[in-house]
């Protein structure tokens, strides 16, 4: 039989069942902090299957959010990177400045040594995770980095294959030997670097006008993203997607505008929509400001009169009597 070990919170006393759970999660993965709007009655079910220096953990279990701050990081790093199938449900991931959403077939990377935040949708969550020592992956670094919060699928192509390797073991390991783990092991770790390998490739093979456009739109649905964030730059926006500043100017001279104009252009946008907006009559102006990445509302209103030619009041004003 292949090394195994079993989790149920219901064999231990509603008290103890959520600390417990996220003493498991640590020891599983990475030390982390959860957070549960159902932490006072928490339940999950998870088993732990040992391959060697590789593990993988069918689990199923009730809202989540997981942390692994840069403090926990600090303190504790197994070097690993962490896959996940999601089998059921769904869940979101952000790594700082960038966020992915994850569904049913998905798979979503991540790496013990950088931040992230996971949280799931409310109700159950199924899924299978993978522990692989980052020694063990046969890729390069920054391949790896590079799939890192990339939409991975499972229902098709290399990620196919690794989910239903993953399903077929993960149903049953009785037929198992415990010296068939590290083989088991091998061919886990190869069908993982053939998923992540086919991912960034695929997208390497597209032509260059093709990976430009599609590059330009990721880079705007991260700005979209982030407008929130006062301290979002060019600078900041290059370097999550590993471009120099000059090739990201480039790119937005290309659209006919810079990145800074663009920032602010979607910006005021989305606060002009708010204060327009009846359910948001109440809001004070200055935290419709603060929301779209304006921490100072004397720099909030001067963009916004020299972009609409009246100040936000009154164009709250003259939305109410329309």
């Amino acid at each position: 039989m292949l090394r195994e070990s079993v989790f149920r919170s219901e064999d231990l006393p509603v008290e103890d069942r959520f600390d417990a759970w996220r003493e498991r999660m640590s020891a599983t993965h990475a030390p982390m902090r959860l957070e549960s709007n159902r932490a006072g009655d928490f339940h999950a079910r998870q088993r732990l299957i040992g391959l060697g220096a590789v593990s993988m953990w069918p689990a199923h279990f009730e809202q989540l959010v997981f942390l692994r701050t840069p403090k926990l990081i600090r303190q504790s790093d197994p070097e690993v990177y962490h896959l996940s199938l999601l089998r059921d449900g769904a869940a979101g991931v952000s790594w700082g400045r960038e966020e992915n959403v994850y569904s049913t077939g998905d798979f979503h990377l991540n790496d013990s040594s950088r931040p992230y935040e996971i949280w799931t949708a409310d109700g159950w969550i199924s899924s299978v995770g993978v522990e692989i020592p980052k020694a063990l992956l046969p890729l390069p670094a920054d391949t790896v980095d590079r799939a890192v919060g990339r939409h991975l699928t499972g229902r098709s192509g290399p990620g196919a294959l690794l989910a239903h390797f993953l399903t077929q073991l993960a149903a049953d390991t009785s037929s198992y030997r415990l010296s068939d783990g590290p083989r088991l092991a091998t061919v886990l770790v190869d069908l993982v670097a053939a998923m992540l390998a086919h991912a960034v490739e695929e997208e390497t093979s597209q032509s260059p006008e093709t990976r430009t456009r599609v590059l330009t739109l990721r880079i705007k649905t991260f700005i979209r993203q982030n407008l929130h964030d006062p301290e979002l730059t060019p600078s900041q926006v290059a370097e999550r997607h590993h471009i120099s500043c000059g090739y990201l100017h480039r790119l937005f001279r290309d659209e006919g505008e810079t990145v800074a104009a663009h920032i602010r252009h979607e910006r005021l946008a989305g606060a002009h929509r708010d204060l327009a907006d009846p359910a948001h009559a109440a809001t004070p102006v200055h935290v419709i400001a603060t929301r779209w990445g304006y921490s100072r509302a004397s720099e909030f209103t001067r963009a916004f009169r020299t972009a609409y030619g009246i100040p936000p009041t009154e164009h709250r004003l003259h939305a109410r009597r329309a």
